[in-house]
């Protein structure tokens, strides 16, 4: 009976000790869920989070091209609103201490098809070399007759 209890002792120091050189013992600590609410963003009231940080993935909710400080869409069109779409999730990416750079995937949600090229460059500005993956959908609507919408995921290494 010593032997085995002497043998679970050992075993479950020796998993805690692996555990603490890999890091996974800090997992639960870092793997908290924090929302990310830039101060120049948007407030539309609607019940999401602009971004939500879990350790050091920051996932962004879908962003129109909406004016931050009339929560209306801008005027222009899907360059307008790709440019100013792009410029709210700036902020959240901000907020959380992170950029364009940290971009590991992106939604884009597109009214027509007819605006691909318009939207591609624009997109181009802000993710000029080797960009995120991405998948692009064309949908038969988004909230308040926008031409685009862009979510993303962003890691920090």
């Amino acid at each position: 009976m010593k032997t085995t209890l002497a043998l679970a002792a050992a075993v479950a120091l020796g998993i805690g000790a692996a555990m603490l050189q890999t890091g996974a013992a800090q997992q639960p600590a870092r793997a908290g869920r924090r929302a990310i609410r830039p101060q120049k963003g948007p407030n539309t009231g609607l019940p999401f989070s602009p971004g939500i940080l879990v350790g050091n993935t920051l996932y962004i909710s879908g962003h129109l091209g909406r004016d931050p400080m009339t929560s209306r869409l801008v005027a222009g069109g899907v360059e307008a609103e790709t440019r100013q779409a792009l410029g709210n999730i700036r902020e959240v990416l901000r907020a959380a201490g992170m950029d364009f750079s940290h971009v590991a995937s992106v939604t884009a949600y597109i009214a027509s098809f007819d605006d691909f090229a318009t939207f591609n460059a624009v997109y181009r500005e802000v993710f000029p070399t080797d960009p995120p993956a991405r998948a692009t959908v064309q949908v038969a609507a988004l909230n308040d007759h926008a031409r685009v919408e862009l979510q993303m995921i962003a890691v920090k290494p």
